[in-house]
C-alpha cells in the first residue's frame, strides 16, 4: 500500500522532532494552512487526508475497517511509522483527537504530546457527562444527513465554523464538506457522534495541551474541562473564539498557546 497515495500525504519543515497534523469530521489538510505553516522552520511537519477525506485514495476506503476510529488510528501509526522523525507531537482537530489517542493506546510511547484542538470524547450527554448533545438531536442530525447530505452541509458547516465576520472560513468549510464523498460522509459522522472514547482517554499519561473555544457549538466549554480532569498529564487553554475550528478562525491564538508547550521539542535541525 502507498500511504502517501493513500492519505496524500504532505511533508515540509526542518526540525529533530515532527509535528503530526490531523482534520476533523467533513474537513482535509487544507484546513491548517494558517496555522502548521507557522512551525515550518522549528519541526518537520507532517500533514495528510484521512482516508475518504480531501484528496486521498478513495479506493482505500473499506467499510468495515472504517466501522470505528480504531481503523483510523491503524491508518494514523503507519503514517508516523513511515514519515516522522524523532519525538511526535500530534496537533489534531475534533475527532482526530480521539483517533490520535486511540493510536496513542495501540503503540504506547510513539507519540510525545497531543495538542488537542475542540476535541470531545463522546458528543452525547450522560448521566454526569455533558456532551452537548441529546441522543435524540444525534439521531436528527444523522437522519437528516442521511436524506440530504449536500443540504446538510451547507447548512451546519457555517454553523460549525461560527467564525462571525470571517464568512470565507465557513465558504471553505462548506466547501470541504461538499467534496466529500456523501456515503463515506455518511459513515463517518455516525461513527464520530455516536462514539464513546471515554475510557481510552481516562488516565492517559502523555502529556495534553487541550484547546478549547470560549464558545463552540459541538464541543462545549464543558468537554474541555472534563477532559482536563481526566487527562493526568493535561494542560487546558480557553481560546476566545466562536465555533469549533479555533485552528482556522483563531490560528494566532492557537499558535501562542502551544508555543510554550512545545518547546522542549522546538529544534530545528541542521539542514
Amino acid at each position: 500500500m502507498d500511504l502517501h497515495h493513500r492519505n496524500n500525504v504532505s511533508v515540509m519543515g526542518h526540525g529533530t522532532s515532527t509535528l503530526v497534523f490531523s482534520h476533523g469530521f467533513g474537513c482535509n489538510q487544507a484546513m491548517w494552512n494558517d496555522l502548521a505553516p507557522q512551525f515550518f522552520e522549528r519541526f518537520r511537519v507532517v500533514m495528510y487526508d484521512l482516508v475518504g477525506a480531501g484528496l486521498s485514495d478513495l479506493s482505500a476506503f473499506d467499510k468495515a475497517k472504517y466501522s470505528t476510529l480504531d481503523g483510523y488510528a491503524r491508518d494514523l501509526n503507519e503514517l508516523i511509522d513511515a514519515f516522522a522523525v524523532g519525538p511526535v507531537i500530534l496537533v489534531s482537530h475534533s475527532v482526530s483527537a480521539m483517533i490520535g489517542t486511540l493510536a496513542d493506546r495501540q503503540v504506547p510511547g510513539r507519540i510525545a504530546a497531543h495538542v488537542m484542538i475542540g476535541p470531545s470524547p463522546r458528543y452525547i450527554d450522560d448521566v454526569g457527562y455533558i456532551g452537548g448533545f441529546t441522543r435524540s438531536d444525534i439521531d436528527d442530525l444523522l437522519d437528516t444527513l442521511d436524506s440530504n447530505y449536500l443540504g446538510w452541509s451547507s447548512t451546519m458547516a457555517p454553523v460549525i465554523m461560527g467564525a462571525p465576520g470571517q464568512p470565507a472560513l465557513s465558504e471553505e468549510l462548506t466547501d470541504s464538506f461538499c467534496r466529500t464523498e456523501p456515503e463515506i460522509a455518511k459513515q463517518f459522522a455516525r461513527v464520530t457522534f455516536l462514539s464513546d472514547n471515554r475510557q481510552d482517554v481516562a488516565g492517559l499519561t502523555t502529556p495534553v495541551l487541550i484547546l478549547q473555544s470560549s464558545d463552540d457549538l459541538i464541543a462545549p466549554v464543558a468537554v474541555g474541562e472534563y477532559l482536563h480532569s481526566v487527562l493526568p498529564n493535561s494542560t487546558y487553554c480557553l481560546v476566545d473564539n466562536v465555533g469549533h475550528c479555533p485552528h482556522m478562525s483563531a490560528p494566532k491564538a492557537c499558535a501562542a498557546a502551544m508555543e510554550a508547550f512545545l518547546a522542549p521539542w522546538a529544534v530545528a535541525d541542521a539542514g
